[in-house]
């Protein structure tokens, strides 16, 4: 294989593949963009050519195996996101397997990398004291003040994903009979998230003082056009910091956006909300995601040890007396 492949088999797996075949969503190729932009780079330093001229007999197991450690070692990468940067080589290598028969030995070794086994962290949420104090924290005497105010009131109820609540549109809430948001999430699955009625409330007022058309954003950045991730990652940040001061158990502590859609979920299950509601709630591709939640919840387990016997005796099962009683059991 010469190689002048690589760059043509990267392109066709773009195109071809991600776009035309798969109809992927722009999350998706923007994080295969990214992981294929951090290889070239290390390849090619490594190697000692420019990404234009690697072949694919560079990028084989060894480097990759040896790429996945720098982003690691090197770029202090978690665990996840090495595994999210080897599932893109992957679809990758998956593909020229087909398309080349030739590199199927050179594909199956890139193929055998596993995934590894990683700590998964407790869930981080708010609680109800500290879900005020943020919401509190946006200085409503300002245009950017209202904006961040409405924006952490929607988050916290609606648990929508950072790219969800940043791609809202006027059209996008409807505030009649049933107030709702509607968003395009994961796997391009449309859902419609109700709203409450102060929720609703807030976001009438709101929409009448931005004006404008039913096109432009909910939120807008102070230019009028859509806010990028980081900076509602900073804004949340931001408002942490200052809502510190009024709760302490918020100081020090890492709140992001997805922190908020945490929030919203151990919300709904502390309510009684039925786990299945809840995953199609978040949007969820199965319930079995949601049961995440079922392990973070401290309360949910304490109730459940205020049920055990302190002396760890065997709960006695009840035995009706009546004959009429023991029928009626045993249909």
């Amino acid at each position: 294989m010469s190689e002048a492949n690589l760059p043509a088999l990267l392109q066709r797996f773009f195109t071809d593949r991600l776009l035309s075949q798969l109809g992927a969503s722009p999350h998706t190729v923007a994080s295969y963009r990214d992981t294929f932009r951090l290889l070239l780079a290390f390849a090619s330093k490594r190697i000692g050519r420019p990404p234009s001229r690697l072949g694919m007999e560079d990028i084989d197991a060894v480097l990759i195996g040896a790429f996945l450690d720098h982003l690691e070692q090197e770029r202090a990468n978690t665990v996840k996101t090495r595994n999210t940067r080897l599932a893109a080589l992957r679809a990758f290598f998956r593909f020229v397997a087909y398309v080349e028969p030739a590199c199927s030995l050179q594909c199956q070794r890139v193929l055998a990398i596993p995934t590894k086994r990683h700590e998964r962290r407790p869930l981080d949420y708010l609680n109800e004291e500290e879900v005020e104090a943020l919401v509190a924290a946006p200085d409503p005497a300002t245009w950017l003040g209202k904006r961040d105010r409405i924006l952490l009131l929607v988050a916290t109820q609606t648990g929508l994903r950072n790219a969800e609540i940043r791609s809202l549109r006027q059209r996008d809430v409807d505030l009649g009979a049933g107030a709702h948001v509607q968003c395009s999430g994961k796997g391009r699955k449309m859902r419609c998230t109700p709203l409450r009625r102060d929720v609703a409330a807030a976001l009438e007022s709101w929409l009448t003082e931005c004006g404008g058309s039913a096109e432009d954003p909910v939120f807008p950045s102070s230019r009028g056009g859509f806010l990028s991730a980081d900076a509602l990652q900073r804004l949340v940040a931001r408002h942490v910091t200052t809502a510190s001061a009024k709760c302490a158990s918020l100081m020090g502590r890492s709140i992001t956006p997805h922190t908020l859609r945490h929030t919203t979920a151990m919300a709904l299950l502390r309510r009684g909300v039925d786990q299945t509601v809840i995953a199609l709630w978040l949007g969820h591709e199965s319930a079995e995601s949601t049961q995440v939640y079922l392990h973070a919840d401290m309360q949910m387990k304490e109730r459940a040890l205020g049920h055990a016997d302190p002396g760890g005796a065997t709960p006695v099962r009840f035995r009706p007396t009546d004959p009429l009683l023991a029928f009626l059991r045993d249909l």
